[in-house]
């Protein structure tokens, strides 16, 4: 019997079962796919306040926004990094006055202690000038962050697992019912019996609900977020934050080395969420939008990779899109008369979920006494993180001091994934043929068992594009030789 069923390997499961397996309770994660394989790995990948959100007035969001993003940065800072916007000025559209008053309460509400403050900047004398059309003069920067969103979540879990919970993935529920005092869970082929459970499917939240039994009268908005990567526009290390004339906001963003990753959409979805992807329209959408800005155009050929996410987001009558609110809330249905609670999370956003994850903790707790006491993950580095936030340059440079093998490159690599954790695969290595067979851009045998033993991977999907981001950089015949490596692995002899 467990004390916690949560339903929903994204963000906010996994943040949801580490929570609460740290403070004693016997916890299940469920995750039908991977994890992270939704919405949660197709992220704009940044931990951020959301400064187009102060126009919408939502003031308390984007102050626990920006409150969560320090405290994150603090926990895993071997996945979360500070990152330094370019928001150029367009005349004709927000005015600089109004730019610079929303800057200067995204500097100030959210106790900002690390980051640099923003600051007015001359395009024509900043090195973030150059890539951009003459036109645009003056621009302001200013501090966010950015995040490996997958390996947030996996990191999540893994934290998790290390506290006791048992992680299933590839393991959808089927059925769900209450059986007196708990539930009884359908999953995989096996059942499972909770004491409560925690509904977190992001956007399957209500079909999970109805297959409870359970409707719902919360009404949910799935809006698709769709984003392109193109061959790298700019040489320099600042990401752009740009205004278009219809009022919406779109990045450009160094992404993986070689890239530019532009972003996001924002699209009623009413499709299959089994098959999310950009549609044409919304890739020459933001091809246009990019060439508006940048000396060289930006066309759909240009294109090397696209991915979409569905936001589950609660439906607040606004009339677009971009306007509808990225705030949560949570349903409880059960929990008196002894009957077993289910609770069900709506909307949220990745850089929140881990007070989401505490303020679910915190309503489960009357009927899961094992839950009641003090947050605690605000303060506990997420693996590999036990180490400064300011540090990692140091410490791939102590990696790459012990396995010389590596290469600048290498070791920055790992220590951007794995942190302090590299060197448990690592070993006793002295040469590169020690981690065994090299299958393309440093990713070896060693790494790979890694993450097949204690990561839930299961395919090369699993490693390229949500594991280590190298998916951009294998060819076919080294994405093949992996999954070939893979089957070998873990099919039983």
């Amino acid at each position: 019997m467990f004390d916690l069923a949560v339903i929903g390997g994204g963000v906010n499961g996994a943040g949801i079962a580490r929570d609460a397996a740290g403070r004693g309770a016997k916890v299940l994660l469920l995750e039908r796919g991977d994890l992270a394989q939704g919405t949660s790995s197709n992220s704009t990948k940044l931990v951020h306040g959301g400064l187009r959100y102060l126009e919408h007035y939502e003031f308390s969001l984007v102050r626990e926004a920006l409150t969560e993003r320090e405290v994150l940065w603090g926990i895993a800072p071997h996945i979360i990094w500070p990152l330094r916007f370019i928001l150029p000025h367009r005349p004709g559209l927000r005015p600089r006055w109004l730019l610079r008053l929303g800057l200067f309460l995204y500097d100030h509400i959210g106790g900002r202690k690390y980051l640099p403050t923003a600051q007015s900047v001359s395009l024509a004398q900043h090195p973030a000038g150059a890539p951009l059309k003459p036109q645009y003069t003056r621009a302001f920067a200013y501090s966010d962050g950015w995040v490996d969103d997958a390996r947030l979540v996996v990191l999540n879990a893994r934290d998790a697992a290390d506290r006791g919970a048992e992680v299933r993935t590839r393991c959808e529920v089927s059925a769900l019912s209450r059986d007196g005092d708990h539930w009884r869970i359908e999953a995989g082929g096996d059942v499972f019996h909770a004491r409560a459970v925690v509904n977190a499917a992001g956007p399957r939240v209500l079909d999970l609900l109805g297959r409870a039994g359970e409707p719902s009268a919360q009404k949910m908005r799935l809006v698709r977020g769709s984003h392109i990567v193109v061959r790298k526009l700019f040489d320099h290390d600042y990401a752009y934050f740009f205004q278009l004339p219809d009022g919406r906001i779109f990045f450009a963003i160094p992404y993986e080395q070689d890239f530019t990753l532009i972003g996001t959409t924002d699209v009623d979805h009413h499709g299959s969420l089994d098959e999310v992807r950009a549609s044409p329209e919304e890739i020459a959408y933001l091809c246009a939008g990019a060439s508006e800005y940048f000396r060289t155009p930006v066309t759909p050929d240009d294109v090397v990779w696209t991915y979409s996410g569905v936001r589950p987001l609660i439906d607040d009558g606004s009339g677009k899109p971009e306007a509808a609110t990225r705030g949560y809330s949570f349903e409880i249905d059960g929990g008196t008369d002894g009957e077993a609670p289910l609770l069900s999370v709506f909307g949220g956003k990745i850089t929140t979920y881990r007070e989401l994850s505490a303020e679910a903790i915190g309503k489960l707790a009357p009927f899961l006494p094992v839950l009641d006491g003090a947050d605690w993950t605000g303060s506990a580095p997420l693996p590999g993180g036990d180490f400064g936030r300011f540090d990692a340059p140091a410490l791939a440079r102590d990696l790459g001091l012990r396995y010389p093998f590596l290469g600048t490159a290498g070791a920055e690599r790992l220590v951007r994934l794995y942190g302090t954790l590299a060197a448990g695969f690592l070993g006793t290595a002295t040469t590169a043929a020690d981690l065994g067979e090299d299958f393309g851009h440093g990713l070896t045998a060693a790494e790979i068992d890694y993450l097949l033993t204690r990561e839930w991977a299961a395919t090369a999907d699993d490693i390229l594009w949500r594991r280590t981001k190298l998916g951009l950089h294998f060819t076919p015949e080294q994405t093949a030789r992996l999954a070939a490596y893979i089957t070998e692995r873990i099919t039983p002899a």
